[in-house]
């Protein structure tokens, strides 16, 4: 990769990373307030419950996009984390902050899926 590639790469993350911690200051959505209705509190409660998973979502983002701009700067950018090899320059294009190239990120997938949504009924085997 080149130095002005690189550089590309790291404006896009600078750029991405001031995006997210705006997105992280808003966060008037986790706000509790009181409501003398009980539907308008239950609905406040899911909107808050939704506004901390984004929040949640949008920190766990920020640290991939930082871990990218890290690597930029100390050599491993564009580099698998699991297997070493180069992620392709279209990938990277696509997702700047990609820790893994395509074939390791779908196995990464496949395990992730596979210990939230074990195989078989776990109830079913045991009775």
């Amino acid at each position: 990769m080149t130095q002005t590639e690189l550089s590309r790469f790291q404006a896009v993350l600078n750029a991405r990373i001031i995006e997210l911690e705006q997105l992280i200051r808003d966060r008037d959505g986790i706000r509790i307030e009181r409501s003398a209705e009980q539907l308008e509190e239950i609905q406040q409660a899911s909107e808050r419950a939704l506004a901390v998973c984004n929040l949640d979502r949008h920190f766990s983002h920020l640290r991939d996009v930082r871990a990218a701009l890290r690597r930029t700067q100390e050599g491993g950018f564009g580099i698998c984390q699991k297997c070493d090899d180069d992620i392709a320059p279209k990938r990277l294009v696509a997702v700047p902050w990609a820790q893994f190239c395509i074939r390791c990120q779908e196995a990464v997938d496949r395990s992730s899926e596979e210990i939230q949504a074990p195989g078989g009924d776990l109830f079913g085997r045991a009775a």
